[in-house]
């Protein structure tokens, strides 16, 4: 177990570095004074603090304290729609003074300690629909409901999909699952053509329509992969940053890692995320109690769900979304909580130690 959390670190600590120099890279284009490079090495400090800190923070406390803080979540997403900074049409941004971050991205991690604990409580009563499985996607309903109201679809349904993941695992009922999955699928698909943005993006993904800013997206991307070749033209040297691809130091990063260090470069990242969750799987099936196995289990698949869908969207194999490459994208919120879920991960590992320690010290004494 201290190989694998200690193995888990490192590639977190990889991808974070690899994040300073692309970022420092893609930025370049956009400020010339490394303001940006200087912002979000700030925003790694605080992001290692976090994983540290909650590594050594014990998992179990979550327990006693999830529903207040789901509380305090659902009054920030509130705030959000109330008084949030509203860009591009949507108001996803909380501004507390000196810094604004997005509540939905902290909704990502709380909610599953919270379905984790409520999944923990309900125990067999999981497979009853009235007194068990309602009661657990009511909260997973409500906070996603407040994030579609941004309107912030693809987090919401990478929640979703999260959720429900923990669930199946749980051993909730096949036929709750199967009816509730496919209605909300139906409000999904509803709820994607309902909105402006979401409903041009499909159109322009598929061809029906054309979109142009999406559509430059989509091609810059693609010309910057396309550009790198099998090994990509070196770290620093980036053309597609300088202006071409908008906002390459954020959900587009993928693209610039991809013109620097190519099809190989873009490969090893994809599987060091898949290391990580093999990883954070490991830990998740050795935890002892049913809230640490789905805790760590839904923190793993959520890091590894964003990252795939983000080297899609860049791929251009699925529409473009605002979703960001973990510990690599510019952007505070995004690196914090997903460092804080990672710190979860290792307390889990580390409590697992301990306990083994302790039962080996038991045994020489008896």
């Amino acid at each position: 177990m201290k190989a694998i959390y200690r193995t888990l670190m490192a590639l977190v600590i990889i991808l974070i570095t690899m994040g300073v120099v692309l970022v420092l890279g893609a930025s370049n284009g956009v400020r010339k004074d490394y303001s940006m490079l200087f912002s979000h090495l700030i925003k790694v400090a605080v992001a290692l603090g976090a994983m540290l800190y909650f590594a050594s923070f014990p998992y179990e406390k979550y327990k006693k304290y999830s529903k207040a803080i789901m509380f305090a979540i659902i009054i920030m997403l509130i705030l959000t729609l109330v008084v949030g900074i509203a860009k591009k049409g949507a108001s996803r941004w909380l501004n507390v003074g000196l810094f604004s971050f997005q509540p939905a991205e902290l909704a990502k991690i709380f909610i599953i300690i919270h379905l984790a604990n409520l999944i923990e409580k309900k125990g067999k009563l999981l497979r009853d629909f009235k007194n068990g499985f309602v009661h657990v996607i009511t909260w997973l309903f409500l906070i996603v409901g407040l994030i579609v109201l941004q309107p912030n679809l693809s987090t919401s349904i990478l929640i979703m999909f999260v959720g429900f993941s923990m669930l199946y695992v749980a051993g909730a009922g096949a036929k709750h699952l199967i009816i509730t999955t496919a209605i909300t699928g139906l409000i999904g698909i509803m709820l994607l053509f309902s909105f402006h943005h979401s409903r041009e993006r499909l159109l322009s993904h598929f061809g029906v329509a054309k979109e142009e800013s999406i559509d430059l997206q989509s091609y810059q991307s693609s010309v910057a992969l396309g550009s790198g070749g099998l090994t990509g033209k070196g770290i620093g040297h980036s053309r597609q940053s300088d202006l071409f691809l908008p906002e390459a130091y954020g959900d587009f990063i993928y693209a610039i890692l991809g013109e620097q260090l190519g099809f190989l470069g873009t490969v090893i990242i994809l599987l060091i995320y898949l290391a990580i969750f093999v990883l954070g799987v490991l830990i998740s099936y050795k935890c002892p109690d049913m809230f640490g196995k789905l805790l760590g289990f839904g923190l793993t698949l959520s890091i590894t769900v964003n990252a795939v869908v983000n080297a899609a969207v860049v791929s251009n194999t699925i529409p473009v979304t605002g979703i960001t490459l973990p510990f690599i994208s510019f952007g505070g919120t995004s690196i914090v909580t997903f460092s804080f879920a990672i710190g979860i991960i290792i307390n889990i590992a580390l409590t697992f130690i301990k306990s083994r320690e302790a039962v080996a010290a038991n045994e020489v004494i008896n």
